[in-house]
């Protein structure tokens, strides 16, 4: 047994490089890892100690509790002296300062809900209009940069930024947030450092909205790794420049894009929070396309409650928003709104609803789904991934397996060339459903195919 190590951990160097630690490790499931150590013969308390964590939360993730938040996985592969690499984790600004805290003074830990309270109070206080520069730091916020400045800009350089976060956001709906993501980061570094910089009023405005958008981009790409905190710290800062810009449609958008992460983590309630929000903003804004896409994701969170009737008034109130939407004058952040995100959109409503009601729904969300797949080409390759598991999902519901097997296997062959732990994640309600029928051989094939791509 290996349970005294070197540097400080409780077993050697060694035991991370095992195959079955490793997969823990890539999964970033704790549970598993703990449970590996202690089968090496290290204790809860010497995992307690390491760590930083109490015995008794120690025990709550060996019986199966998920640890999600960065700062504490990172507490964690520090503490046991688990190289950084093999859980996916770097630092960034933002995380780097918060290890730090966490480091000093475990006690200061948050629980997720209460995040998810501080981030709604923010939000709904830089909508409504409250002072956001010079106030009291928050926990989520990221560090400043470093990076020189120079002394003074103009409207070229605010183009230039511009120009980086649209390439980046195009890799990013390509490729996934994997490709990109330490990319917004760094050039995000450097583009804040013109707020040093001296500018006329007109040049500073659309600073603040660059930076603003810039922001928004490393959240949603941060999100779509699943590092859950810096994406949240990206996102207020989003909603502080975007609001000292007076773009109220660039507020909406922020507050749609972390509505989303809500609704991915099953949290409806705080996401339909958000989207009602955004849509205050969003009518301030004039932008129909802005009012659109909160309407359409409001409808998605009213189908995760299972409240159909909300959900048909959402959804009619999208396509009218969407009929009278001049696309040519929308802001860039909104222009992904197109005809095949509107049928996605109503088909992942459908889908919310059918997990109550299959038999009514299912099909309602095959027939949506199908009108965007057969759209998207390879410049929306993770969206297209994201429907065509969705679709899979509900042809099992509806009781075509045949043609789940075959929609799902081109889900899977798609989402191999794209970096998104959120790809992953969204082939969960898949696996689940094509686990109900493995007596069929080909479904049970799916199955296991779509359980492998998950674990790595």
């Amino acid at each position: 047994m290996n349970i005294i190590g070197s540097g400080g951990s409780p077993v050697t160097p060694d035991v991370w490089n095992e195959r079955e630690m490793r997969d823990a490790l890539a999964r970033r499931d704790v549970s598993e890892i703990y449970r590996q150590l202690r089968r090496h013969g290290v204790s809860q308390r010497q995992i307690a100690a390491s760590t930083g964590q109490s015995q008794s939360e120690v025990s709550e993730i060996l019986k199966g509790r998920q640890v999600m938040a960065y700062d504490v996985l990172a507490r964690i592969a520090d503490g046991l002296g688990i190289p950084r690499g093999y859980m996916g984790l770097a630092y960034d600004g933002a995380t780097a300062m918060r290890v730090a805290k966490a480091t000093n003074a475990p006690d200061a830990e948050e629980d997720e809900s209460v995040k998810r309270r501080k981030f709604l109070s923010h939000a709904a206080a830089v909508t409504m209009g409250a002072a956001v520069f010079g106030t009291e730091t928050s926990s989520w916020l990221p560090a400043n940069a470093q990076t020189p400045a120079p002394a003074r800009i103009g409207m070229t350089d605010v183009q230039q930024i511009h120009a980086a976060t649209k390439a980046l956001r195009d890799l990013d709906y390509r490729y996934g947030g994997g490709t990109c993501r330490d990319a917004v980061v760094a050039q995000l570094s450097w583009a804040q450092q013109l707020l040093e910089s001296s500018a006329a009023e007109p040049v500073r405005k659309q600073l603040f909205v660059a930076l603003a958008d810039m922001h928004s981009l490393a959240g949603w790409t941060s999100f779509d790794v699943g590092l859950l905190d810096p994406a949240r710290g990206h996102f207020g800062k989003a909603l502080e420049f975007a609001k000292q810009a007076e773009d109220d449609g660039l507020v909406a958008s922020v507050l749609y894009r972390m509505g989303r992460v809500y609704l991915h983590y099953e949290e409806p309630n705080e996401a339909l929070k958000l989207f009602q929000l955004g849509q205050i903003a969003a009518q301030d804004s004039g932008s129909a396309l802005t009012v659109a896409v909160l309407c359409a994701n409001e409808a998605w969170a009213y189908g995760m409650l299972n409240k159909p009737d909300q959900v048909q008034k959402m959804v009619g109130r999208t396509k009218d928003e969407f009929a009278r939407a001049r696309a040519d004058e929308a802001p860039d952040w909104v222009r992904f709104f197109t005809e095949n995100d509107l049928h996605g959109m109503i088909g992942s409503a459908h889908d919310a609803l059918s997990v109550f009601d299959p038999k009514k729904h299912a099909s309602i969300a095959v027939a949506e789904t199908i009108k965007c797949n057969e759209a998207y080409g390879s410049d929306m390759a993770r969206t297209h991934v994201f429907g065509l598991s969705l679709q899979a999902t509900n042809h099992i519901r509806a009781g075509d397996l045949q043609e789940g097997v075959k929609v799902g296997r081109r889900a899977l062959e798609h989402g191999e060339r794209v970096k998104s732990q959120r790809v992953a994640d969204r082939l969960k309600p898949l696996e689940l459903e094509a686990g109900k029928h493995r007596m069929n051989s080909d479904v049970r094939d799916l199955f296991e195919a779509v359980r492998r791509f998950r674990r790595v």
